[in-house]
């Protein structure tokens, strides 16, 4: 199941963004007493995390229970944890510091390996350990969170790479080479089977990708954003009215 939703500006879908990672939050602590979400990079995001680091003790039902609360990361770069460009760094800077996580339920990609193929192995193997998975089986995130590139990347699967073909593993190195470097990212299998996926896309720059997107023609070769089709789980798309301003004329 697909919805769109349409925001009035950045902001507001920031904060949209941040109060659906609190009621998933909310709702899995409830139901199964732990949250899994894989974060995302980028502004967008980054402007939820604030908001989430500024709201969670006003959470429905009460303050977040961030003892229950495990983090992942739908994608790296291939630089150290603390380099300006990891998107670990920017979640830390302004989310995980400033809540009481416990650091054991906070998972980064090891992105700090110089093979990006080994550090996609161990954080392939992290993921089997902490779901306890068996052989073929894919971890069911309760959300993952995404943004979308205006060439319909998500997370770090671009268009023409080898790692968007990828089916038998749940973490990838992908090489990027239109950025010359190393992405570690997790596969579409993992995204398509989560309980909840959330795209937050804004500005106008992204606009006719997201019509594509949405309205089709859905012809191959397919964008990656065109590729999430959860198989059980919901797909959200919170978008700002620059993004959508073609659903508004329909």
């Amino acid at each position: 199941m697909s919805e769109l939703r349409v925001l009035p500006d950045p902001e507001a879908l920031s904060h949209a963004a941040a109060d659906t990672f609190l009621s998933a939050a909310t709702e899995a602590i409830r139901d199964r007493a732990l949250f899994s979400v894989a974060l995302a990079g980028g502004s967008t995001p980054r402007r939820a995390y604030e908001i989430i680091a500024q709201t969670w003790r006003a959470a429905p039902g009460g303050p977040l229970d961030w003892s229950r609360v495990h983090l992942f990361w739908g994608d790296e770069r291939h630089v150290p944890p603390d380099h300006p460009d990891s998107n670990f760094r920017m979640a830390n800077d302004v989310l995980i510091r400033r809540v009481p996580i416990p650091p054991g339920n906070v998972h980064p990609i090891p992105s700090a390996f110089p093979d990006a193929g080994e550090a996609a192995d161990r954080y392939q193997e992290e993921l089997r350990q902490f779901f306890k998975l068996r052989a073929g089986q894919v971890p069911r995130l309760d959300l993952i969170l995404l943004g979308m590139g205006a060439d319909g990347h998500v997370a770090s699967l671009f268009p023409g790479t080898e790692a968007l073909e990828i089916t038998d593993r749940l973490v990838a190195a992908n090489r990027v080479e239109r950025l010359r470097s190393w992405r570690i990212t997790l596969t579409l299998p993992v995204l398509n089977h989560a309980a909840k996926l959330v795209a937050m896309v804004a500005g106008r720059e992204k606009s006719e990708t997201l019509r594509r997107v949405i309205d089709g023609p859905h012809t191959p070769p397919l964008l990656p954003a065109e590729r999430l089709q959860p198989d059980s789980g919901t797909l959200l798309w919170l978008v700002d009215e620059e993004a959508a301003w073609w659903a508004a004329a329909k």
